[in-house]
């Protein structure tokens, strides 16, 4: 299953909707941006020569990565020489598109390796969900829009491809099952790697206060045009069956279930817990500029990128199948023509957090 940081990219410089600011906007980033630079200020830093370690969990491209790193980088600098020596780690599973990753790392405008020349990057094809750095190495650590991609798939959601909207309960209590594990999971080994005083920041798709899980029109389309599909050469209706997209959106009471009863879990404490809404950037833009068609065309893109991969594991020929091109091709379009007819805001609750390695004696 997947691992990586879903990204949402701006418009390109050049374009009529395109602003200097959207990088920020897009992937909802700036809660935890400013949440990370805190951290930055807030860990105990090494002493050189020892490298000070920052880990960049579900890097994908980097893409999402370039801003929290690059400002928790400056908070740093306001700290220690600017000699001292930073290792920024980008993790990911071994089948990452790791090119795309060293190309953002090397033309970004945004890259920190563009305007910081002590720090040095480094790339690790593992699992998050098993111990993949040092132990108590890691000074501050950084995930974004990857941990609700679940290990496994527990079991078939037969009536949806998105399990939050599914109304079978047996399916719904095995993914929270495997939902619960991969979280303790991924905590206990960010509790090895963390030196003491430092600090781990996650942006994930979350449960709001009124029981939203977010993304209804969007995946309500992608199921639809799955089904109008069915019958013909591109599709059957077994294929259908089996897809589905392995992503959980967690309620605060779950983010916080592996701390309870003593607040504490592998030496990891939380220290800020938030759900928000991120905002629907095409939505915003389709109220400014009424182009309901370009509104579908980007949510559509963005499925595509993003969740077609998913769902196309469950082809008979998986991902590789032939028909993939001319499926997703297909999908996209009726996608971007579903809701291009009936435009509606997506909600994107997201959760974010900061938890603390404790200190043994704390």
């Amino acid at each position: 299953m997947p691992e990586s940081s879903i990204v949402v990219q701006p418009d390109q410089p050049g374009s009529a909707s395109y602003l200097p600011s959207a990088r920020l906007d897009t992937a909802g980033l700036p809660r935890a941006v400013a949440l990370f630079e805190q951290a930055a200020r807030a860990v105990p830093l090494y002493t050189p020569p020892q490298p000070i370690v920052i880990a960049d969990y579900g890097a994908a491209t980097g893409y999402n990565s370039m801003l929290p790193i690059g400002a928790a980088i400056d908070a740093i600098r306001e700290r220690t020489r600017v000699e001292h020596a930073i290792m920024v780690a980008h993790t990911d599973l071994p089948d990452n598109d790791f090119s795309a990753l060293f190309h953002t790392l090397a033309e970004d405008t945004d890259s920190y390796l563009q305007k910081d020349t002590a720090t040095f990057s480094a790339a690790v094809g593992r699992s998050f969900y098993d111990q993949i750095l040092p132990s108590n190495a890691v000074t501050l650590g950084w995930t974004s829009w990857a941990v609700m991609w679940l290990r496994t798939i527990p079991t078939e959601v037969r009536d949806h491809v998105f399990v939050a909207y599914s109304t079978d309960d047996t399916a719904r209590a095995a993914y929270a099952r495997q939902a619960a594990s991969d979280w303790q999971n991924f905590l206990a080994f960010r509790g090895r790697e963390l030196r003491p005083g430092g600090r781990l920041v996650v942006l994930t798709a979350a449960v709001d206060d009124d029981g939203e899980y977010g993304y209804q029109p969007l995946v309500g389309a992608i199921l639809a045009a799955l089904h109008d599909l069915i019958g013909t050469t591109l599709i059957s209706a077994e294929e259908v069956r089996r897809m589905t997209i392995p992503i959980v959106v967690r309620s605060e009471k779950d983010l916080r279930a592996p701390f309870a009863p003593h607040d504490r879990f592998e030496g990891l404490a939380v220290e800020h817990l938030e759900v928000f809404d991120a905002g629907d950037r095409f939505w915003a833009q389709y109220q400014r500029e009424h182009d309901a068609a370009a509104f579908g065309r980007q949510w559509a893109a963005f499925a595509r990128a993003s969740l077609f991969p998913a769902l196309f594991a469950g082809l008979d020929g998986g991902r590789g199948d032939p028909r993939v091109t001319e499926l997703a091709d297909r999908l996209e379009q009726s996608v971007a023509a579903s809701l291009a007819d009936a435009p509606q805001q997506v909600r994107i609750p997201l959760a974010a957090v900061v938890m603390v390695k404790r200190q043994p004696t704390d």
